[in-house]
This record gives structure tokens, C-alpha cells and sequence, in this order.
């Protein structure tokens, strides 16, 4: 109970040291703030997480969510072949559900 006590405690410390260090001088562009506006605006979208991540069906972290190893993650992609799909049909269902965008997530971080 005390560890649990001690490690929160520097946690916190940790995070009260930290907080508003980043990106102090951080002043977006014009067109970045016309991009935010639309995304505020559109509301309504669909995220595709698509990848050999995917299978296992726990997002783009899944090897540090499920602690996976490398060797045995590297033998997911023999079972990843999106071949039987429709992106016209996905983009209409999209549309007649009244989303303004998509958005594919792949995997560009790799543990190994």
C-alpha cells in the first residue's frame, strides 16, 4: 500500500513539474485554424482502423495493450489480406449516414 502510495504521489509530482511545458510558442497557421473550424463544424465522421492491427480488433496499440511480442506479432500479417471489400459502398454508407469525412488509421509506429 505504501508503494502504491509513493509511485502515486511522484506521479503526480511528475505531472505538476510538467504541465504546459510543451508547445509554449506553438501559434497554428491560418489554415490550420480554418481546418479546426471545419472539423468542429462537419461533427459527424468515420474513423477506419485498418490494418494487421485490425484482426485483433484493439486499435493501432494493440501490442502494448495486450503486451504482444514482437515474434508473435510479426505473424499477423499472413492473415491480413482486405481483398474482399467494397470502398465505394463504405463511402455511400458513409454519406447516407450523413458523415462529412473519413478518416484511415494504419500502423506507422512499430515496436520493432
Amino acid at each position: 500500500m505504501k508503494s502504491k502510495l509513493i509511485h502515486g504521489l511522484a506521479l503526480l509530482l511528475i505531472s505538476a513539474l510538467t504541465y504546459g511545458q510543451g508547445q509554449q510558442n506553438y501559434k497554428p497557421t491560418k489554415e490550420n485554424l480554418k481546418a479546426r473550424e471545419w472539423f468542429k463544424e462537419a461533427k459527424f465522421g468515420l474513423f477506419i482502423h485498418w490494418g494487421v492491427y485490425s484482426i485483433l480488433g484493439d486499435g493501432e496499440w494493440v501490442m502494448n495493450n495486450q503486451n504482444i511480442a514482437i515474434d508473435a506479432y510479426k505473424k499477423l500479417p499472413g492473415f491480413f489480406n482486405p481483398t474482399e471489400f467494397n470502398a465505394d459502398e463504405w463511402v455511400k454508407m458513409a454519406k447516407d449516414a450523413g458523415m462529412k469525412y473519413i478518416t484511415i488509421t494504419s500502423r506507422p509506429h512499430a515496436k520493432w
